[in-house]
């Protein structure tokens, strides 16, 4: 979840009243952005506090986000592009509300207990779902490693790196329907192998599945590149 950096908003170490356990990565001071399905079904822009959920539209339905100056129904989305879209100064703005909000010594929301359940849910009790709307990304070919073991596949070991990897950056459009939820099961891919002792190729699933790590960044509004 947590998808926007909190390295912007410098404030004093903080304690909230929400239970934070010692090695939650979770605490007061992180508070990251991300999209909930809750238990009846809707789907709400979220937050998290150690293994507390915040539901922020329910927040904002309930007036302790109204001082933002951000247009009602934004956290009711089922992404969040559109928050997203507002730029950092309303990141900070709205993080610095909720890390007021929930501090252990602010008393508007930590005394109505009616409100708490309407906002507050364990984090067993939701669903994660996909944060952002990927229409297109750029992957970047930048693992020598990587980028040699395909070389030698496509071509053979002596001559696997071509002769201008080294000198430019390569990037390309990477597929954006292959981007998941943490948790989502993936099938094992399809297609055409020929054994060693058949004449023709056979379907069926690949023998080999390889993975890698990588590293996605939402940097935030629009640019005119």
């Amino acid at each position: 979840m947590d998808l926007i950096s909190n390295n912007q908003i410098n404030m004093k170490i903080q304690k909230s009243w929400i239970t934070v356990s010692e090695h939650s990565d979770f605490p007061l001071q992180n508070i990251p952005f991300g999209v909930v399905k809750k238990q009846d079904g809707s789907t709400v822009n979220a937050t998290i506090i150690g293994n507390t959920v915040i539901d922020l539209a329910g927040l904002f339905s309930l007036g302790y986000l109204s001082n933002l100056g951000i247009k009602e129904n934004i956290f009711e989305s089922k992404t969040l592009n559109e928050f997203i879209a507002l730029g950092k100064p309303t990141w900070q703005s709205t993080r610095k509300r909720l890390i007021e909000l929930f501090e252990e010594s602010n008393t508007e929301l930590q005394k109505n207990d009616l409100h708490k359940k309407q906002v507050l849910h364990s984090a067993a009790s939701v669903e994660n779902l996909l944060p952002v709307e990927v229409g297109d990304y750029t992957d970047f070919y930048s693992s020598e490693e990587h980028a040699t073991n395909v070389g030698t596949m496509f071509r053979d070991p002596k001559n696997a790196l071509l002769p201008n990897w080294k000198h430019i950056p390569v990037g390309y459009h990477g597929r954006s329907s292959s981007i998941v939820v943490s948790g989502t099961n993936i099938h094992r891919p399809m297609g055409q192998t020929k054994p060693k002792d058949a004449d023709n190729p056979i379907f069926g699933p690949t023998k080999l599945f390889d993975f890698e790590l990588e590293m996605a960044f939402v940097t935030g509004t629009k640019t005119n590149l």
